[in-house]
C-alpha cells in the first residue's frame, strides 16, 4: 500500500475517493431516474413547460439517465480498478462522461431560466473538471 502522506500516495487515495464520490453521484442520480421515471417527467415536463425544450423532454431524460448511469458505472468499476489494479483509465472516462452529463443539465437548467439551479451544478461540474485531471496522473 502507498503511504498517503507522499505524492503518489496522495493521487491514489484523492482517484479512489473522487471515483466512489462520482460513482455514488451519478448511480444514484440515474437509478432514481429509473426507478421513478414518471415522476421525474412530471416534474420535469412542468419544469420545462414555458421552454423551448418542452417537447424533448421525454427524450432529454432518456438520454440523461443514460449519461448518468454510465458515468456511475465506469466510475464506480473504475474506483475496483484503481484499488486493485493501480489503473486509472476507465474512472477516468466515468469523469468524463460525468462532465458532459452536467454539462447537459446546465444546458436544461439555463433554458429553463432555473438560475439557482444551474448555479449549483457549479461545484460538481469542477470536481469533474478536477477528477478528469487527476485521473490522467
Amino acid at each position: 500500500m502507498k503511504y498517503i502522506h507522499t505524492p503518489e500516495g496522495a493521487i491514489y487515495l484523492s482517484q479512489i475517493l473522487v471515483s466512489a464520490f462520482l460513482a455514488i453521484l451519478f448511480l444514484q442520480s440515474g437509478i432514481d431516474k429509473v426507478i421513478d421515471r414518471r415522476g421525474n417527467l412530471e416534474w420535469l415536463k412542468g419544469h420545462f413547460a414555458k421552454s423551448p425544450l418542452a417537447a424533448f423532454v421525454p427524450g432529454m431524460v432518456t438520454v440523461i439517465t443514460i449519461l448518468e448511469l454510465v458515468a456511475g458505472a465506469f466510475s464506480a468499476v473504475g474506483c475496483v480498478l484503481i484499488l486493485f489494479r493501480h489503473d486509472s483509465r476507465l474512472a477516468s472516462h466515468g469523469a468524463v462522461i460525468a462532465a458532459i452529463s452536467i454539462v447537459a443539465l446546465f444546458f436544461g437548467q439555463r433554458v429553463a431560466k432555473d438560475y439557482p439551479g444551474a448555479a449549483t451544478l457549479v461545484p460538481y461540474f469542477l470536481l469533474s473538471l478536477g477528477a478528469i485531471y487527476l485521473l490522467a496522473l
